[in-house]
């Protein structure tokens, strides 16, 4: 039994990626880890323990193995990670100026086995975020010149290491304060580690088939089916307890007889026998497993226990997961051909990468790509997500040559920042389609784990947005806009043409091209029903001629067959010569059909002019590829970072606050004045008063003009006037006070205050709050009560780039306003920018800060005033998406 202090601290333990995709563990060393220490010291070369010691040491001694495994977690810290149960890493920081000194020692032991696998630069990862929460702010090594191993660690880290010769040692010294450089290794080393992963699911040299029964219509046999029935290139094997030779291919009792390693399992047995054969594949080396067997959490306490076994066991020896109740994976790689599926064909190859969380849409969305000869490049159902989820295959795609794009169905989102942080990656460099109807725990499937949320859906569809993905309500419509961005070019602008031989087609798309705000600046050209293909291919030249036209949608309905067939043939031809998109309504055609193809264009991509059922269908997909080619030239990867910004002294403001208040509070007004000034926002000072006299003094003091206003929310939805401006004297004052306390006190809102008078202008809204699935959200809108009755507001979540700041503010219906209305000026645009890019700033930097709002920020074309602001710190909740790598909880 383990031996853990009641000070272990649990929290660090984490299950990581590697570099070469398999998983380990990292977690706190403990005093029972003795013998495991000396059996680590035993398998390391007399090299790599010289340079660890700087001193020949064979056995490492019942005494210093004690001393190495005992801690008390806050001057002496130590890691260890491990795999399979064996350890592969130890590192550790003793800080130099006793329990709260600033600056601790490293030092990093790696297997010798093990090496090349990252295990120093994860470890190193995780001790240096250990160390940031406990106030260490630098780490210093010794190292030997020889030792370029672990200096490298160290350097590629992205930290600035200084260092020094002496006495035959390097002395290195780094800052272990998070930076651009340090992020950026970060978010690299993640996303190689968990490509390589998936890549290993994906493409296996050999396969296991467990539950292979001799009864043609179990699970089992139609997966041994589809993957020889799909040309699996690789060596394919057949486990069942009872062997039968009623298959092709020897049939064996346990995945300990199968001969050579094994890369994929896939698993079809009943849930109760899963955990046991997960264990078997674990001893037998499986690099990953696919269950598709149901009965897991979506089956109630009793299975979510088994899916937490099968989870723990397969990612303690180094497995990644499917499943369980996946409905299988697919990869139409020549190379690799795997259907591991339920669908019993395998789709035809293709650029669409597919993901879906559902079973019911994963068959729904297999048979509409075949209708619509879409082509697959891989597919994969996630089934409950225990372990491999759409953040993973993001990552492999971001890799992927043979995905131009990217289709998802997500019934739930276990880390919604990570998603926004990959998905707005891997928009920039191929369109990311998604049909998600929700966000609530209310939607989230049986067996999904999802954390609880405050935010409203309104704050997802943003975070989509924000990211550039492409947002649809179906799989239908998530196929109509995949065969257009995955065949044609996307748009240059909002410019269409229309060109056709039906009028009511024509004014159709025309319509459609209005309600989603695209503009018909060639046509609708509206050719003889009679015309013939000379005429038709003219007209279509024409309009991609026209200088003013970014895309082409034509709508045709064919006079005869064959006629029809020669059309297409040319419209597939023609466009395939142009850089612009071109659609079609060509009745008698749907999908993408080689008849419509122009051969391969650029960049390799096969030209085919995809054919909509109806104009309407059509308009919107361009609409969509519009919108997201807007947003692809709005991308810049320069994050907001306004000068005059102190971090240090905001962290020490909420540290003492927390210190003072364990559970949280909210902020006095001297805190809030002190945290917001940290960040560059001068919060204006206000006079609480209670009396007509107490008014005028406080008006005394802050100087005339003055306004008198309730701080009751009551006013804000009663229909009374609750401020007095302007007030120029003592006696303006003091009547003002007579006059709204007669006038508020009968409902309660005669709380008061007196502020400084603000030149005339519109009040705004900036908020943020920290949610326990998202982590930092930043809200905007203009204040006021229409506001909330018409729900408009912006969401967005930090880091910041400076076009997101203009996204979040243009979000709201009301943003004309802002840029002048009637006879109205517009207000200084920089100074609103400045004041949410410092909120974003500080969100993003403190976790603490559980809700601050920024009501109102009177804007004006002179400036911004913040003139009014609360904010409650509290506990942080840890953010899904942290500062180490590490893998969604069991």
């Amino acid at each position: 039994m383990s031996e853990t202090p009641s000070t272990y601290p649990v929290q660090w333990e984490a299950d990581v990626v590697l570099r070469d995709g398999s998983v380990a563990q990292i977690r706190p060393i403990r005093p029972d880890d003795v013998a495991a220490l000396q059996e680590f010291h035993r398998r390391q070369s007399p090299e790599s323990i010289y340079l660890r010691f700087f001193a020949p040491m064979k056995e490492l001694s019942d005494k210093d193995a004690k001393r190495f495994a005992t801690v008390d977690y806050v001057e002496r810290v130590a890691l260890v990670l491990e795999a399979g149960e064996e350890l592969l890493g130890v590192a550790r920081y003793d800080r130099l100026d006793g329990p709260t000194g600033h600056s601790a020692e490293v030092a990093f032991n790696v297997s010798d086995h093990f090496q090349g696998r990252g295990i120093g630069s994860v470890l190193l990862e995780h001790l240096a975020a250990i160390g940031r929460e406990a106030g260490v702010e630098e780490f210093t090594a010794d190292v030997l010149p020889q030792n370029r191993k672990m200096m490298g660690v160290f350097i590629d880290a992205g930290f600035e290491v200084k260092h020094h010769f002496d006495d035959g040692v390097i002395s290195l010294t780094f800052p272990i304060g998070a930076t651009d450089a340090s992020e950026a290794v970060r978010v690299a080393r993640e996303q190689r580690a968990e490509s390589a992963s998936i890549r290993a699911l994906l493409n296996p040299r050999s396969v296991v088939v467990i539950g292979v029964s001799r009864n043609r219509e179990s699970t089992g046999r139609d997966l041994y089916e589809h993957l020889r029935g799909g040309g699996f290139t690789g060596q394919l094997y057949a486990v069942n307890r009872t062997p039968h030779a009623e298959v092709d291919g020897e049939v064996f009792a346990t995945p300990s007889q199968v001969p050579g390693e094994i890369d994929l399992a896939v698993v079809a047995v009943p849930a109760p026998e899963v955990p046991a054969v997960v264990r078997e594949c674990a001893d037998h080396g499986v690099r990953g497993v696919l269950v598709v067997s149901s009965g897991f959490a979506e089956a109630g306490a009793e299975g979510e226990a088994l899916q937490t076994e099968l989870l723990r066991t397969a990612r303690t020896h180094g497995m990644r997961v499917v499943g369980p109740n996946s409905f299988g994976l697919i990869n139409t790689a020549e190379q690799t051909s795997i259907n591991a599926s339920l669908a019993p064909n395998m789709p035809a190859a293709g650029s669409l990468g597919l993901f879906s969380q559902s079973g019911a849409l994963a068959i729904a969305g297999l048979e509409s790509v075949a209708e619509r000869g879409l082509g697959l490049s891989t597919f994969v159902s996630a089934g409950n997500r225990a372990d491999v989820s759409g953040n993973d295959l993001m990552q492999y795609w971001l890799d992927d040559d043979e995905t131009r794009a990217v289709g998802m169905y997500l019934e739930s989102m276990g880390n919604p920042r990570k998603f926004n942080r990959i998905a707005r990656r891997l928009s920039k460099a191929k369109p990311v389609i998604v049909v998600k109807s929700g966000v609530s725990s209310y939607g989230v499937p049986p067996g999904h784990r999802v954390r609880p949320t405050r935010i409203p859906p309104e704050a997802f569809r943003a975070m989509l947005r924000q990211a550039g993905v492409i947002r649809v309500e179906n799989v239908h419509q998530m196929f109509d806009i995949a065969q257009l961005v995955v065949h044609q070019p996307l748009p240059k602008g909002e410019r269409v043409a229309i060109v056709g031989n039906s009028d009511a087609l024509g004014a159709l798309a025309a319509d459609a091209c209005v309600s989603w705000r695209l503009r018909v600046t060639h046509g609708p050209i509206n050719l003889s029903p009679e015309a013939d293909r000379h005429a038709f291919r003219d007209a279509v030249r024409a309009a991609f001629e026209d200088p003013e036209v970014d895309s082409v949608v034509t709508a045709f309905v064919p006079p005869r067959q064959s006629e029809g067939l020669e059309i297409a043939r040319t419209l597939g031809e023609l466009a395939a010569e142009y850089d612009k998109p071109c659609l079609t309504t060509f009745l008698g055609i749907q999908g993408v059909s080689e008849v419509l193809s122009g051969g391969v264009g650029a960049g390799g991509r096969h030209e085919v002019v995809p054919s909509y059922s109806m104009p309407e269908d059509a308009i919107r997909s361009l609409a969509a590829a519009t919108r997201y080619a807007q947003w692809l030239e709005r991308q810049t990867d320069d994050l907001v970072m306004p000068d005059g910004i102190d971090h240090d002294r905001a962290a020490a403001i909420i540290h003492n606050v927390l210190d003072e208040s364990p559970e949280g509070r909210e902020l006095d007004a001297v805190e809030t004045r002190e945290l917001l000034s940290a960040y560059g926002i001068e919060l204006w000072p206000s006079t609480p008063v209670t009396s007509a006299q107490e008014a005028v003094a406080a008006a005394e003091e802050i100087g005339y003009p003055v306004v008198l206003k309730s701080t009751s929310p009551v006013v804000r939805i009663q229909p009374v006037s609750s401020v007095r401006a302007d007030l120029n004297s003592a006696q303006a004052v003091a009547d003002a006070y007579t006059a709204l306390d007669d006038r508020l006190a009968p409902i309660g809102a005669n709380t008061f205050v007196v502020q400084r008078m603000a030149e005339p202008g519109i009040p705004c809204v900036v908020t943020s709050g920290e949610d326990a699935l998202f982590g930092p959200i930043v809200r905007f809108s203009l204040g006021g009560v229409p506001t909330e009755v018409m729900n408009d507001f912006g969401y967005r979540i930090p880091p910041f780039t400076t076009g997101d700041v203009d996204d979040l503010i243009n979000s709201v219906r009301a943003a004309p306003i802002l840029d002048g209305f009637g006879q109205r000026a517009a207000i200084d645009r920089d100074a609103l920018r400045d004041v949410v890019a410092r909120i974003s700033v500080l969100a993003n930097s403190h976790p603490q800060v559980y809700d601050l709002q920024l009501n109102p920020v009177n804007t004006h074309r002179w400036g911004a005033e913040v003139l009014g602001a609360t904010i409650v710190v509290a506990p942080p909740v840890g953010r899904s998406d942290g500062d180490r790598r590490t893998m969604s909880a069991l």
